[in-house]
């Protein structure tokens, strides 16, 4: 970037897009696009991380129930459920609410409650798979079930679940980026994108560069990744070869 992103210089407040600010500067001096370069960051750091623990999460969990089944099925569809009946985004924003806010905060949460379309995911990937061939051949030479889970079963469960962990990485950025807008997300001095929109809601009829800028990076990071999940379902997909 080519400033820090936390220097202010209230010399330079409020100045327009420019040869000498590329993207302008805000209400106390600092530049928008020195904030931008470190907001994104923040969010590809919250989303990868938050995905990362929604697969801790979600893979054991439907490896148990879709291999186990049963009681272990029982219960974990009754988890899955109970998290269902709960929308995404206002779950978050209650979590948060109680526990704080901060990159690491922010990561808990939303991992805590993006894992469900990843466990059912490998669920259902689980139950179509478990009565194939070379499963039941596994199970008569007396395969151990978690060798059968981790060597024949989720390696056939990779490509949907790829997809869907590449998709559910713009859902992680757009809900940073919310629970930043609203003040409970990413705290100061930290970038954060949404923090961004939020700042420049008092002065968007005049400096309009302060809110659109920060908008359209979220747009286009979610976007990029959108495009990648497609791709991946596309050249994943045996059906379309």
């Amino acid at each position: 970037s080519p400033v820090d992103p936390n220097y202010s210089d209230l010399m330079i407040a409020n100045q327009f897009p420019s040869r000498e600010h590329l993207m302008g500067t805000d209400a106390i001096g600092r530049e928008v696009i020195s904030r931008i370069f470190y907001g994104l960051r923040t969010s590809l750091v919250v989303a990868f991380s938050a995905v990362l623990l929604a697969c801790l999460i979600g893979i054991p969990l439907g490896l148990l129930a879709g291999l186990r089944g049963g009681l272990a099925d029982f219960v974990v569809l009754r988890i899955v459920e109970v998290m269902t009946a709960f929308p995404g985004i206002l779950f978050a924003i209650f979590l948060v609410s109680i526990i704080g806010g901060g990159i690491t905060n922010v990561v808990l949460v939303i991992g805590a409650t993006s894992w469900v379309v990843i466990c059912r995911l490998v669920r259902a990937q689980l139950l179509s798979l478990r009565e194939q061939d070379f499963v039941l051949a596994a199970r008569s030479l007396g395969v151990p079930e978690t060798r059968i889970a981790v060597r024949h079963l989720l390696p056939n469960a990779i490509a949907p679940l790829t997809v869907a962990v590449t998709l559910a990485i713009p859902l992680a950025i757009f809900t940073e980026a919310g629970l930043s807008y609203l003040g409970i997300g990413i705290n100061d001095p930290t970038a954060s994108l949404g923090k961004m929109v939020a700042d420049s809601a008092p002065y968007i009829s005049i400096y309009w560069y302060l809110g659109l800028f920060p908008t359209a990076v979220i747009a286009l990071a979610m976007l990029g990744f959108t495009f990648v999940g497609d791709g991946l379902r596309d050249a994943l997909d045996p059906r379309q070869n």
